[in-house]
């Protein structure tokens, strides 16, 4: 059962970590040099609006299967590093959830009224927040992979 539920839980972490490099360093640096704003961000909505909702069911299996793993284990013999990549999980969850209900919709009624400026700017939120998560995404995987060496 522990080997299913890491194969669930990495299966979502490659989903989400590997769609958040895609898209902030191949698909947007092409849409952004090559499209002006009224092509390129209902592109990008489109294309967010996809892979979001791919990410949200990837969360919750990564959730899931972290936290049923921790509870076989139980808490107390869990080591530290697991719950600090369960707290970085959960972080890296909320900022996600920021993205999906606050700034997708932005960006979505930005290319739905046509108004630039606004779909722009939910852009850059989503940009930011984004590499955000990338960077906590690399702690996390630091801290899962090399944990019991530096977290003590």
């Amino acid at each position: 059962m522990r080997s299913f539920l890491l194969l669930l839980h990495l299966s979502g972490v490659i989903i989400w970590v590997g769609g958040m490099f895609f898209a902030h360093f191949c698909l947007r640096p092409v849409a952004v040099a090559q499209l002006q704003p009224p092509l390129r961000l209902p592109l990008l909505a489109a294309v967010l609006g996809r892979f979001f909702k791919v990410v949200a069911a990837s969360i919750v299996i990564i959730l899931l299967s972290g936290f049923a793993t921790l509870t076989a284990t139980g808490f107390a013999q869990a080591p530290l590093h697991w719950h600090v990549m369960a707290g970085l999980g959960l972080l890296m969850s909320a900022i996600f959830g920021v993205i999906y209900l606050l700034y997708l919709p932005r960006l979505e009624a930005g290319v739905v009224m046509l108004d630039w400026p606004l779909a722009g700017a939910a852009m850059n939120s989503i940009r930011i927040l984004v590499m955000t998560n990338l960077a906590l995404a690399g702690l996390t995987i630091v801290v899962a992979t090399l944990g019991n060496l530096i977290v003590r």
